[in-house]
């Protein structure tokens, strides 16, 4: 159980401290350190299909005004994480701009350092 409480606050640290800080900001170097270089990212938005690559997701980021400096309300939390060995899957809600955004984050375990590999995301409803 150890490892899990372990890995589990690893993964939490990740999400508050880069993930969701690098959206705020807009900071994509703080950001990609969040990712692993292949992830890619699917999902919906405003029902339309989403697909991007992490490359072309960061230059989304880097070339829209951020969240912080917009002045709007920003907030990213943690509802679940999952972990089986070096996989883990969490559940976190992100809303900003006019987005409530669902997204299920696939994380994998590089030695001490877990990563998401995978980002769906979905734009549902408040």
């Amino acid at each position: 159980m150890k490892s899990y409480t372990t890995d589990s606050a690893a993964i939490a640290a990740v999400l508050d401290n880069i993930y969701f800080k690098g959206i705020y900001e807009g900071d994509t170097k703080l950001l990609e350190k969040a990712y692993f270089e292949g992830t890619l990212l699917f999902g919906d938005v405003k029902g339309q299909p989403y697909y991007k690559t992490l490359a072309q997701y960061l230059d989304g980021v880097a070339n829209r005004q951020s969240p912080k400096d917009s002045g709007k309300p920003f907030s990213g939390d943690i509802i679940a994480i999952e972990i089986v060995n070096s996989i883990a899957v969490a559940k976190v809600q992100v809303k900003m701009y006019d987005f409530n955004y669902a997204e299920l984050l696939s994380f994998h375990k590089f030695g001490d350092t877990w990563l998401i590999v995978n980002k769906m995301i979905s734009d549902v409803q408040s």
